[in-house]
């Protein structure tokens, strides 16, 4: 497979800078929502510290084996000689003898699975050695720090490099270093995805994966599972010729502490964008803490990227050590956590809204936590028992609204434009939009021009998401809900030309 055919639009440069290494620029001035980059993987496998599964659909159930080599293969895949599991490490697994071990009762990592996606780079390798020298083997794989954690780099040398080059005899052909080259490249630079059936993988972008993080990003990928795994990289906004390009590489409705942690424990590097040296988080308060000691005040980090910075009221003298305030938050998302872990129902519902209301008096309106629980909240109201849609009072479904509208305010400002999450919070906020307005114009306080107003107000949410999500992928949730807002805005749209023949 050449570069030419992998790589299959284009519309981007690489350009080198001491802060970024190599990073992508948009090659010519794009319009949002404009394809940049289509690229298929250099490899597809499953992810690290995972269950056992089967290697070529990556289903999780019904794993049984393969016939050839005794690794985890589902029925169905087993008959396929055709999959991503014949084609690589089947062979090496039979003539090395290479068994694979059960897991024993209760264990739910199956660490022996760690090496198959480092295999199939290896292999890959060698079926596409230009492109493996000049788009894989110059990534960045941050050796030196991924040695400091001894415990992991142990670990992976034992489990891939040393059980490759040991039991499987591939010694002769990959050295240990290469291996643990090979290993850091995919920790650092490769991307999550979902098969059609919802199942987890990873998949390796040598060129899309070489874009810069920043904590409001410009560009949004969305990865077909149906077209091999292809990938699309868009627009977020409209883009200017030579814009550095920048995806997020962490949890964007995380907080600056919280994805600082991620990022330097996962891709080795502190980010420092404007939204992380902002105490305010772009005039958010995404962090921002209630003063314990005045009425008004509010804590916000002096040195929002430095792990001894002190926090400081604006109205009044009191401040506070990053250390005391750390302990606060994850107290307070210990209990987010037990809430979330809660069986889906009334009664988790119930604890988040009892923890939302407990927050007022800690945490800013607009903190992520309450940020976070507002959005198990909208996708809560309406769904479990005892809070359907259809029996919701109209003041539940203002309820809903306004968390809907406070989230989105949220990510107006961190994901503009073409953002998924977006998406799906416009077409959750449509549905009370829509019942509010019916139950109005029943009552007799909404009048017909009034209910036909507020339905447009829903088509035109409905449209948005409709936009955003139109570029995903058809099987997956996302393009799921598309097809769905789509004959929904379509219903509406009906009822609106109905009404207004009627107002006529």
């Amino acid at each position: 497979m050449t570069a030419s055919k992998t790589l299959q639009v284009n519309r981007t440069g690489v350009l080198w800078s001491a802060v970024y290494g190599r990073y992508l620029v948009a090659g010519e001035a794009v319009t949002a929502h404009a394809i940049l980059i289509e690229e298929l993987p250099f490899a597809v496998g499953p992810k690290c510290n995972g269950p056992v599964l089967c290697l070529a659909c990556y289903r999780t159930d019904g794993v049984d084996h393969c016939a050839l080599c005794g690794w985890p293969l589902c029925g169905e895949c087993a008959t396929e000689e055709s999959n991503e599991h014949f084609r690589g490490e089947c062979e090496i697994f039979k003539s090395a003898r290479a068994r694979f071990y059960p897991l024993p009762a209760g264990a739910a990592h199956c660490p022996q699975l760690d090496c198959i996606m480092p295999l199939r780079v290896l292999l890959a390798k060698e079926a596409q050695p230009d492109r493996w020298l000049n788009e894989v083997a110059p990534m960045e794989h941050h050796e030196g720090a991924r040695r400091m954690n001894a415990d992991v780099w142990h670990a992976d040398r034992v489990n891939i490099a040393q059980y490759l080059r040991g039991p499987c005899k591939l010694g002769s052909r990959f050295s240990e270093e290469l291996i643990m080259q090979v290993v850091g490249v995919l920790e650092v630079n490769a991307f999550e995805a979902r098969t059609t059936h919802g199942y987890a993988l990873r998949c390796l972008y040598p060129y899309t994966g070489i874009l810069a993080h920043n904590c409001v990003p410009n560009t949004a990928r969305s990865i077909f599972p149906s077209e091999g795994y292809k990938i699309r990289l868009r627009a977020m906004v409209d883009l200017k010729e030579g814009q550095q390009l920048q995806h997020s590489y962490t949890y964007t409705l995380d907080g600056t502490s919280q994805r600082q942690t991620h990022l330097r424990e996962g891709k080795y590097f502190n980010c420092s964008c404007e939204r992380c040296c902002d105490a305010t988080e772009l005039q958010t308060n995404f962090s921002t803490l209630k003063c314990g000691q005045c009425v008004d005040g509010w804590l916000l980090a002096k040195q929002p990227l430095s792990d001894e910075t002190s926090w400081h009221c604006r109205c009044c003298d009191f401040s506070t050590s990053n250390e005391d305030v750390q302990k606060t938050i994850a107290a307070l998302q210990a209990e987010v956590n037990v809430a979330q872990a809660l069986e889906m129902g009334p009664k988790r519902l119930e604890e988040c809204e009892r923890l939302l209301r407990k927050y007022k008096s800690l945490l800013h309106p607009l903190h992520f936590i309450a940020t976070g629980l507002r959005q198990l909240l909208i996708e809560m109201y309406g769904r479990v028992q005892g809070y359907e849609m259809a029996t919701l009072t109209d003041t539940l479904l203002e309820r809903k609204a306004e968390l809907c509208r406070q989230v989105l305010r949220i990510l107006n400002v961190f994901e503009p434009g073409l953002s998924r999450t977006r998406a799906m919070n416009l077409y959750e906020l449509h549905v009370p939009l829509v019942l509010l307005a019916k139950s109005g114009f029943i009552a007799n306080t909404l009048g017909g021009a009034e209910l036909r107003s507020r339905l447009v107000e829903a088509i035109d949410l409905l449209r948005e998401c409709v936009d955003i999500l139109q570029h995903e992928d058809k099987g997956s949730q996302e393009g799921v809900l598309c097809l769905v807002a789509k004959q929904a805005m379509e219903q509406l749209t009906m009822s609106v030309d109905g009404l207004g023949n009627e107002l006529e």
